[in-house]
């Protein structure tokens, strides 16, 4: 996982402050060390070398931190599907990168470290709004294409936009989030083209 300085959530103090930049490169050591969940603001306040009461300048609590963290690897997911999407001619193939790339992009950011993994869990656990956001924008996603299909004549029309987004969006959702992501490792290689062949007859004009 990677940080930037992009937050979920209201930042305080200066956001241009080089202490924020410390504070979730300190986390993002220690979560991947010891854990989200056995990491605390003190752990990271002597790590730094500051109070735990400056830090607090910075970040309301250790879940704002880690909401950090985990909106920089979504943003680091939505840009390799993006790139993937603009690559595609059709809307037919988008939708089948989208499915591949989505799947492909999770596994390696989720799992490349198991302790930070756990930053993943808890916030798909807690509904942290880094989760609600990207969620949101990957069915915004889903809906450009699939208006991009109907357009052109690939998708049908009849069934509402709205119903057609949110039935796709489950059949991903297996894929996308991190707790059903781990459950879902041994179908990860061949799932993707299954379900999007299956999706694309379905969206048949």
């Amino acid at each position: 996982m990677t940080s930037t300085s992009t937050s979920p959530t209201p930042a305080r103090g200066p956001a241009d402050h080089d202490v924020r930049a410390q504070i979730v490169a300190a986390a993002t050591e220690h979560f991947s060390r010891y854990g989200y969940e056995k990491t605390t603001v003190s752990d990271l306040a002597k790590a730094i070398g500051f109070s735990k009461a400056y830090i607090y300048k910075f970040f309301e609590s250790k879940q704002a931190i880690g909401e950090l963290i985990c909106a920089n690897c979504l943003r680091e997911i939505e840009a390799e599907v993006s790139a993937a999407i603009a690559e595609a001619a059709q809307p037919p193939d988008k939708l089948r990168r989208l499915f591949k790339v989505s799947t492909e992009a999770s596994l390696r950011l989720f799992f490349q470290d198991r302790k930070l993994f756990e930053i993943a869990t808890s916030a798909a656990t807690e509904r942290w709004q880094a989760v609600i956001d990207y969620e949101a924008r990957t069915q915004q996603l889903l809906r450009d294409v699939l208006q991009e299909g109907r357009q052109s004549g690939d998708f049908e029309r009849k069934t509402p936009l709205d119903e057609t987004v949110m039935s796709i969006h489950l059949v991903m959702r297996p894929y996308l989030n991190p707790l059903l992501l781990q459950h879902s490792m041994d179908s990860t290689e061949q799932a993707p083209a299954l379900l999007a062949s299956l999706v694309l007859r379905s969206l048949s004009p």
